[in-house]
């Protein structure tokens, strides 16, 4: 997947498949809790490409969770390199905000690698605007991708932006699982709170 080779990017949750119905999507990507069936909105799609992904949205291990491994980056990787035809990419998950994000950061970070992390978190963010990629995922294709940490950092940054703006999602991360990214994003924002004396947020 070279950086011209997909014309347009979309990624979204469940709820918001059949919308995309009539848009000519030529390759997808979903990214599924184990057990979920394949979406019925795919009926109403035209001939595509669609790799189907099953782990859960968390951190790391617990009772019942099937956390993202370095072979489910490997296989969003062999995806991107599978598929590079023009057309337009649709990545999805349950909401459209941890997984599908992190992924499609992934596949831009794979697409160009001379591009720096900041700026395609941007155009994540951009693209995605309440996006919070999910950081395990990230830091198993930073290294794989030879990033050096950058993607991730870049990641944490975002998730500083985010809590900025939605500051309640603090408690509702926390209460998921996602303690480790809050901890890392509001580290983040008090040391740059402490650089600059009147921020009081990461930066947009």
């Amino acid at each position: 997947m070279t950086p011209d080779s997909i014309a347009l990017h979309t990624v979204c949750g469940l709820e918001e498949l059949a919308g995309h119905a009539g848009r000519d999507v030529s390759h997808v990507l979903s990214l599924l809790d184990p057990g979920t069936p394949e979406p019925d909105a795919f009926v109403a799609y035209g001939a595509h490409h669609r790799t189907t992904l099953r782990f859960h949205d968390c951190l790391g291990p617990g009772e019942g969770l099937v956390p993202p491994e370095p072979e489910h980056i490997a296989a969003i990787l062999a995806f991107g390199a599978e598929n590079a035809g023009a057309g337009h990419l649709l990545v999805h998950c349950h909401y459209g905000l941890s997984r599908s994000t992190a992924a499609l950061l992934i596949l831009f970070a794979q697409a160009e690698p001379g591009a720096a992390s900041e700026a395609l978190v941007d155009r994540l963010h951009a693209l995605r605007e309440p996006a919070w990629p999910n950081a395990r995922m990230v830091a198993f294709a930073d290294g794989m991708l030879g990033r050096g940490g950058s993607l991730s950092a870049a990641v944490r940054r975002l998730h500083a932006r985010q809590l900025g703006v939605r500051p309640h999602l603090a408690g509702l991360l926390r209460e998921l699982g996602r303690g480790a990214e809050v901890d890392a994003a509001e580290s983040l924002g008090a040391s740059l709170r402490a650089r600059v004396p009147g921020v009081t947020s990461p930066p947009a």
